[in-house]
């Protein structure tokens, strides 16, 4: 993957598999916004890659926890989606299968779908549980990322 650094623009080449992981800028060494939160969809998480993606990430991730039955996840799919775009390069926007990924499910708690769950610095620091307004979203993640 290719990262642009957001200080001196220079195309640093970054590894697929090091995706959410802290990078620094080759030529200015400042620190590069993560793989994982410059691709304008969301990601994919599961068990086996939820540490790297989530808690290694250097951006905030916001992470929508959902399954497939869900009717409400359906409905928040699309604002999820847009989060992706509007927020790439800035945040991390992921989406965890909780019936193909019970560990992860359990660990957080997760009782009830669709949960938004927010990260900053490898910790949870907030949760939403039901279909939110994408203000109310907006207000979340907003609040997480370094003043401009």
């Amino acid at each position: 993957m290719e990262v642009r650094c957001s200080a001196c623009g220079t195309v640093n080449r970054v590894p697929a598999e090091r995706a959410g992981q802290p990078a620094r800028c080759g030529k200015c060494r400042a620190p590069l916004i993560d793989a994982a939160a410059t691709t304008g969809t969301p990601v994919t998480v599961t068990d086996s890659d939820f540490d790297a993606t989530v808690l290694r990430a250097s951006a905030p991730v916001l992470v929508d926890c959902w399954a497939d039955w869900c009717g409400p996840c359906h409905m928040l799919a699309p604002t999820i989606d847009a989060l992706a775009r509007d927020y790439a390069g800035r945040a991390v926007v992921a989406k965890l299968d909780v019936d193909a990924n019970p560990v992860t499910a359990g660990k957080f708690d997760i009782r009830g779908i669709p949960t938004l769950l927010l990260f900053q610095n490898g910790r949870l620091v907030d949760r939403l549980v039901g279909v939110q307004p994408r203000p109310a979203i907006d207000a979340r993640l907003r609040a997480l990322l370094p003043a401009a």
